[in-house]
């Protein structure tokens, strides 16, 4: 089956990093995330994608073109306007097969696609939802279930006494293709307010199943940090690029690293990145290729992407930088977000 992979959302609560480009395409590791993602499901024998854009599909369409550069195939469904999750599903029908996946692309996650296909296969109903446990679900739509694993309803942001469940949406579905029959087209669609709650009153078969591994909504600047650290310290299962070096710390090719500089772990460096003299570099903090780093430069939790140059004594703190940015000597910056398009100071 092939797998469709949902990146035309706008990455509203990401900005201004995603100003420019889809969400999904924010590097995880220092590679977009949608490129991890690919790689991780062909691992799992999926070979023919289907992507949905919609927010600067141009980035998404250059970078990887037809997938041949991966060993995939790629097909693009355009959306001219925003039409929702039940929507871009909608409007790619003609290119999904008879049962097809259909997952968030801008979700974190390293899970395996086995046990969900089982699932699904065993209870012959039209849908499968992925599900993962999360410790406050207040936030959430959050699933109500029988023993058979049949979803009975869904509870849109309970209280923490009143949830039924610690059980949500983790935005990964298997589905039967007929069942886009039910799904209007051509204008936004919500599959959890609308399409799943229309198909649990007409008894079609929403089921749903726990994921097992690492999952994460990258959606906030904050989250999306707490997403690099987390893989850092070792959950997940997703390659750290580099040489390690020391416990937690790895270091590209044809880096430049200066007398006295301290790496404090976790630490990943890029490819041909140069560090200054005497700079202190980490705990908790990522540089992108060919980063410049200056003399006496101090970093922490901090996100650097590619080609980003930081002068002489500057001091930086869980700030995340976009590409090619530069910050001039002796700055100080705490919780800045900038890309060339914006700033957001916390």
């Amino acid at each position: 089956m092939n797998v469709l992979l949902l990146a035309g959302g706008l990455g509203t609560r990401l900005r201004p990093m995603t100003e420019n480009m889809p969400k999904p395409m924010a590097p995880i590791l220092n590679r977009p995330w949608l490129e991890h993602l690919i790689l991780h499901l062909k691992e799992q024998g999926v070979h023919r994608f289907v992507i949905a854009l919609k927010h600067h599909p141009e980035k998404i369409k250059n970078h990887f073109g037809d997938g041949r550069r991966l060993g995939v195939s790629i097909q693009y469904a355009m959306e001219e306007k925003l039409l929702g999750t039940a929507g871009a599903i909608k409007n790619a029908e003609p290119l999904l097969d008879d049962q097809f996946i259909a997952m968030n692309a801008d979700i974190v996650h390293d899970i395996e696609l086995k046990p969900l296909l089982d699932f699904h296969r065993s209870h012959g109903g039209k849908v499968t939802i992925g599900l993962t446990e999360v410790e406050d679900p207040s936030a959430y739509g959050v699933v109500e279930q029988d023993d058979t694993g049949r979803i009975l309803r869904f509870v849109e942001k309970p209280r923490l006494d009143e949830a039924p469940s610690r059980r949500i949406n983790a935005g990964i579905y298997v589905m039967e293709k007929n069942v886009l029959a039910v799904i209007p087209s051509d204008r936004e669609v919500s599959i959890e307010r609308e399409t799943f709650p229309l198909l649990i009153r007409e008894n079609m078969g929403v089921f749903g199943t726990t994921i097992q591994g690492y999952w994460a909504d990258m959606g906030t600047k904050e989250r999306y940090r707490q997403v690099h650290w987390d893989l850092l310290n070792g959950s997940g299962r997703i390659r750290i690029p580099g040489q390690a070096q020391d416990q937690g710390i790895w270091i590209g090719k044809g880096c430049k690293i200066g007398a006295g500089v301290l790496l404090v772990p976790p630490v990943l460096i890029g490819d041909h990145v140069k560090i200054g003299a005497r700079a202190v570099i980490g705990p908790h903090v990522v540089l992108g290729d060919k980063c410049s780093i200056g003399p006496n430069v101090r970093l922490s939790e901090t996100i650097l992407w590619n080609g980003c140059r930081v002068n002489e004594g500057a001091y930086l703190n869980n700030c995340i930088f976009g590409y090619g940015l530069e910050l001039g000597p002796r700055h100080i910056l705490h919780e800045a977000v900038m890309n060339r398009l914006g700033v957001m100071q916390a």
